[in-house]
């Protein structure tokens, strides 16, 4: 199993940017797909993005596609998601998570993805 930790969420203006980061504690890093979820409070958990294990292909949900990128350490056993030019829109508590497969890496769907973090508030401002 892996443990998984966000950081780096916070009150931003729109327009402006916040690079995210989940730290994982895992052997073989490597062999975890990790991903991006999202969530308001009332609604379901939205995928944002996710990254294979080794780090050589991305998925990104299209409302975020040309302003957010999922990247991956595997030496710092961590995953970053930079997100750029926020949006009101993008207000929601973010989590990180991991699942121990290299074919389901693109799954969308959060029942797919067995390991979660707390989660780290970023919240944009008009």
């Amino acid at each position: 199993q892996v443990q998984l930790v966000e950081s780096g969420g916070g009150l931003v203006q729109a327009g402006g940017s916040l690079r995210l980061s989940c730290a994982g504690s895992a052997r073989s890093f490597s062999n975890y797909a990790l991903s991006w979820f999202r969530q308001v409070p009332g609604k379901e958990r939205e995928f944002v993005a996710a990254i294979n294990g080794i780090g050589s292909a991305t998925s990104i949900a299209d409302s975020v596609k040309d302003r957010f990128t999922i990247s991956r350490d595997n030496a710092k056993n961590t995953v970053n998601l930079q997100m750029n030019s926020l949006k009101p829109e993008d207000t929601a508590l973010y989590y990180c998570a991991a699942v121990y497969s290299a074919i389901q890496w693109r799954a969308r769907g959060p029942d797919s993805w067995d390991y979660w973090g707390q989660g780290t508030q970023v919240t944009v401002s008009s």
